[in-house]
Formats: C-alpha cells, sequence, structure tokens
C-alpha cells in the first residue's frame, strides 16, 4: 500500500454540516432522527472534534442520499478542495 488514507475531521465535519443544510434538516431534526438525548454529537461530528461511527455514518449516508464515501474527507483528496470553508 502506497498511502495510507487519512480522515481529515476538520473538512469531513464541514462536509456533514453542509450536508445538513443541503438536505434542509436542523442539527436539532437530526438529533431526532438519531433519538440523541442531546445534539452534542451532531456538534462535535460537525466541528470535527469527532467522526461518527460506521452505524451513524450509514443512516446519515441514508438520510442525506449520499455514499459514504461523499460524506467523509481524506487529507490530500481532490474532493477537500470543494468543501467551503
Amino acid at each position: 500500500m502506497d498511502r495510507i488514507p487519512i480522515i481529515d475531521m476538520n473538512a469531513t465535519g464541514i462536509n456533514i454540516a453542509r450536508l445538513r443544510a443541503n438536505a434542509g434538516i436542523t442539527v436539532r431534526g437530526l438529533q431526532g432522527i438519531f433519538g440523541f438525548n442531546t445534539p452534542q454529537a451532531i456538534y462535535k461530528w460537525q466541528r470535527g472534534t469527532a467522526l461518527p461511527t460506521v452505524d451513524n455514518l450509514a443512516v446519515l449516508s441514508a438520510v442525506f442520499g449520499v455514499r459514504i464515501d461523499d460524506i467523509l474527507i481524506f487529507k490530500g483528496d481532490a474532493q477537500q478542495d470543494q468543501v467551503p470553508a
């Protein structure tokens, strides 16, 4: 393997926030979809201080209508340059 992929947590968080907004879903709405007691996990994802678990990524993928690969941004990924700051 030439290169080990490294997830860019900050860019992924920005991407999650963008996908959520594009889907017309509020943080509280996403909280309800997941059944979380508080929205803290979602805010952590969006700030890039934590990543969703694999099962939560699957739910985000279904809710946003995208592939999991479209949620995660990897360091050095060409898609990273498309994420708005």
